[in-house]
């Protein structure tokens, strides 16, 4: 049955956060992975089974934003966390197409609001 459940990539540097959300992702019913850097998700190829992308702003290295947008126009949803919010971040996050950018500290429920809304099948590309 594990095959069934959707995966969720977390790219997160902030590791205890990392474990906090795939733990609360696998408590959703979700199969979830994480990576603490774009390079580390892109070396792996992380990406390319993922259903959803939770990906941190602000990474070492390249920066979630860029990272998404190195992925091309065949990358999963994105759902992007920051804990540094602004027009210029929210604005780069919907030109490359990002389904939701949630502020940190953010609840549980908005997170998996956002995953549910990014993954809906009839979701416009």
């Amino acid at each position: 049955m594990e095959g069934t459940q959707p995966l969720i990539v977390v790219i997160e540097d902030d590791i205890s956060m990392g474990q906090a959300l795939q733990r609360l992702l696998r408590a959703a019913g979700y199969r979830a992975r994480a990576f603490v850097s774009a390079e580390e998700l892109l070396a792996a190829d992380g990406a390319r089974d993922a259903d959803c992308l939770v990906i941190d702003v602000r990474l070492p290295g390249a920066s979630g934003i860029e990272l998404y947008a190195r992925l091309g126009r065949t990358r999963p949803p994105a759902v992007f966390v920051t804990s540094h919010d602004s027009a210029d971040v929210r604005r780069a996050a919907a030109q490359l197409g990002g389904a939701a950018l949630l502020p940190k500290p953010f609840l549980g429920n908005d997170l998996m609001q956002a995953i549910q809304r990014a993954t809906r099948k009839d979701r416009p590309p």
